[in-house]
């Protein structure tokens, strides 16, 4: 059985085949410019998981106080280039990956996939390529990360269980290398997952910007209408912060 929580933005908690890995870890009540409109997470809590996956270097996905509340002993496969801002803080346990580097974490593999996103950190921090990830066990889940449509994504994997996607931002226009709910939809044609999960929305806004729970989750809302028209095979589930779902293996399944 697979198990996803989503906390928020693109932190997520993703435990397979025993293996609890954690994405993007972004825990704060405060981010930068960006305030959380979700209750915060208690890092204590997250202090068991078997790693962290980075996608970007971007203050919204690698936040160093964030990983520090989870300890500095803790796993953490980053892009190359965040590989020294970590170690620069005290963090040892790195796996730094670049596109198509693969690794394990206990059974579940993990490998560093293409991601049409400027992943460096601004302005004058280190440069790095972004990356999504595909984990595999008994299932197969796409992390996406940060990115826009790519056509790599038709060959990304077979039998892709679950792909988690971006759908929106946290201010009110978003740049290119981001999907929106149109674009996400159509990566679902290209992914061709059994289970969609939107993240990145609703979790965090630019400060000085609403905070209407409708207009929060318009983004997600309008992503399940818009794949139940283009994908209707794709069972999108819309979690709130902290939600979580379960998904079975497929039979037959490589372990």
């Amino acid at each position: 059985m697979l198990r996803i929580t989503w906390l928020g933005h693109s932190t997520a908690l993703i435990e397979l085949d025993g293996v609890r890995l954690l994405t993007d870890p972004v825990l704060r009540r405060r981010v930068a410019h960006l305030r959380r409109t979700a209750a915060e997470t208690d890092g204590s809590s997250l202090r068991s998981v078997d790693a962290t996956l980075i996608s970007h270097l971007h203050y919204d996905h690698l936040d160093t106080r964030s990983l520090i509340s989870l300890g500095r002993e803790m796993h953490t496969v980053v892009p190359l280039g965040g590989v020294g801002l970590l170690r620069r803080r005290g963090f040892r346990r790195l796996t730094g990956v670049g596109v198509g580097d693969e690794t394990t974490v206990g059974p579940v593999s993990v490998r560093a996939t293409y991601a049409e996103h400027d992943g460096r950190r601004r302005p004058f921090g280190e440069q790095s390529d972004a990356v999504g990830y595909l984990l595999a066990g008994s299932a197969r889940v796409y992390f996406a990360g940060d990115t826009d449509l790519f056509s790599g994504m038709t060959d990304l994997a077979d039998d892709l269980d679950v792909a988690l996607l971006p759908v929106a931002g946290w201010g009110p226009h978003l740049p290119p290398g981001h999907l929106d709910p149109e674009r996400a939809a159509q990566a679902l044609a290209l992914l061709r997952p059994r289970v969609a999960i939107p993240i990145h929305w609703g979790t965090y806004r630019r400060i000085g910007l609403g905070r209407d729970e409708a207009a929060l989750r318009e983004p997600a809302e309008r992503f399940a209408a818009l794949a139940g028209e283009l994908t209707p095979h794709v069972d999108v589930r819309v979690l709130p912060v902290a939600g979580s779902t379960e998904v079975a293996a497929m039979v037959g399944a490589p372990v």
